[in-house]
């Protein structure tokens, strides 16, 4: 199938790079961008079979817009619109994470990343769909779900996961609905949308960016970044998320690179395997330094301790974001739970909140958590990441395998994804994906992965794979 709406199309998939310069060129006025783009998700996302991935357009949408056209650009993205995940406050956004429990609960305050984005000049579009209470809420979640939101679908193919959980910031981008999206990312959830929708993720060094006013999973493993069509794109808004200089110009860099290849990190999917040995012949051709690294397999322990230290921290850090937050309704997790048994009918559907229930269960950040923590960063630092990067400048493999169909009650099918995320996310260190092509019909990203606050390095190793993989015009199929 071709693009929902062909009239928007060429500016849908503008890159924000071109958007930027455009705008400072007078080629447009930012209510002409913002009006295009406002269709589009008209005609594409938010109509009848649409992806679903836009949760809520913000009430000042157009004002923020003439505020832009009325006085001289001078900010980074002055006048260019950007979406944000909707578990992130912004003034004039639901921020509902997703769950009927916050539904109606007016933001008050913006979170600090947002506040970084309207001093940069962006316009804040609306916020995206998301897995309900960013997945952690059971084993059995769909991503892309939200009792909010409905369900997202990937615009490669519609009966496919969008992944998650930033799932309608993936997809929208992927579908040239946005330049460009914030998610947020526990383990995977900006990773995993970038991979399956063909898109540029990058989740930055844990307290790189912000997370104040962000509803918490994890204070340990939580980081918002961004997501965007091209490594310059996704530079460009770390930039403003982080307020570090010199992403963009990494981006044009050819200094010598050295690659380790992870062969523990590849999916259980042939076709995406036989993708990634090709990619790696081309950045060897192109006088890329290609290694192998080995590391020990990951034990079930680590995973074990990861889900101790996830739910020991969410029943404080959520509850002390709730308790906080400005308006009537529920104040800790043990209300959240409440809210769901009473509305069992419209939130538990299709899932349960059993990983809830742990958590209220697991007494926070008692002893048990701390010899889980310990033993978890001991294994991502000192038995994975160090080592394996010892002599590299970044490690790759691949994240996930093609989207598999969803299936709402079912939860996901990571059965061929590998284990690439884990590591980094325990340790909080940066990993982005960028895309490598098709299989079956399905885009498969190549993940990178680097070392603590070293997201000039990420950066720089992902822009000079994305040259030498050269996939061009890489646009959804949107295949009903």
């Amino acid at each position: 199938m071709t693009d929902p709406d062909l009239s928007t199309a060429d500016i849908g998939f503008t890159s924000a790079f071109d958007l930027v310069e455009g705008r400072r060129a007078g080629d447009f006025t930012s209510v002409e961008l913002v009006s295009t783009l406002l269709y589009r998700i008209q005609t594409v996302d938010d109509c009848e079979d649409g992806l679903k991935s836009v949760l809520a357009i913000s009430n000042d949408l157009m004002q923020q817009a003439q505020a832009c056209d009325a006085v001289v650009a001078t900010g980074l993205l002055h006048g260019i619109p950007v979406l944000v995940k909707d578990n992130i406050q912004a003034i004039g956004l639901p921020g509902t994470a997703g769950s009927l429990a916050l539904a109606g609960r007016t933001v008050m305050e913006d979170a600090e990343l947002v506040t970084r984005l309207r001093a940069a000049g962006a316009i804040i579009m609306g916020s995206t769909n998301l897995s309900e209470w960013a997945n952690i809420r059971s084993g059995k979640s769909t991503s892309g779900w939200s009792a909010v939101g409905g369900l997202t679908a990937n615009p490669w193919n519609y009966k496919h996961s969008a992944g998650g959980s930033s799932s309608g910031s993936g997809a929208a981008v992927a579908a040239g609905l946005i330049p460009f999206a914030v998610g947020t990312e526990t383990d995977g959830s900006i990773v995993c949308p970038a991979s399956l929708n063909g898109v540029v993720g990058i989740k930055p060094t844990v307290g790189s960016v912000s997370a104040v006013g962000v509803v918490p999973v994890s204070s340990s493993q939580d980081v918002p970044g961004p997501l965007a069509r091209s490594v310059e794109d996704a530079a460009m808004l770390l930039e403003v998320l982080s307020g570090q200089s010199g992403l963009v110009d990494l981006c044009h860099n050819d200094e010598p690179l050295r690659i380790g290849v992870v062969r523990a990190w590849i999916s259980g999917h042939e076709g995406a395997n036989k993708l990634f040995e090709e990619s790696l012949e081309k950045l060897a051709g192109a006088g890329i330094e290609v290694v192998d690294v080995v590391i020990p397999e990951m034990p079930e322990q680590a995973g074990d301790d990861e889900g101790v230290v996830l739910f020991h921290e969410l029943v404080e850090d959520l509850s002390s974001y709730l308790s906080s937050r400005a308006g009537e309704g529920v104040k800790s997790l043990a209300d959240v739970v409440e809210f769901n048994n009473t509305n069992s009918n419209v939130e538990m559907t299709h899932f349960g909140q059993e990983y809830f229930e742990y958590a209220l269960e697991s007494g926070g950040r008692n002893e048990t958590y701390q010899s889980a923590r310990e033993r978890n960063l001991d294994w991502a630092i000192n038995q994975v990441l160090t080592p394996a990067l010892s002599n590299v400048d970044v490690l790759v493999g691949i994240p996930y395998a093609p989207a598999w169909l969803s299936a709402l009650g079912q939860g996901d099918d990571f059965g061929n994804a590998s284990w690439m995320t884990h590591a980094p996310a325990v340790a909080g260190w940066p990993l982005g994906s960028l895309p490598m092509g098709l299989v079956d019909g399905l885009p498969v990203g190549i993940g990178v992965a680097a070392r603590a606050n070293d997201e000039k390095g990420l950066v720089r190793a992902m822009a000079i794979i994305e040259r030498v993989l050269d996939l061009g015009d890489f646009r959804p199929s949107f295949i009903r």
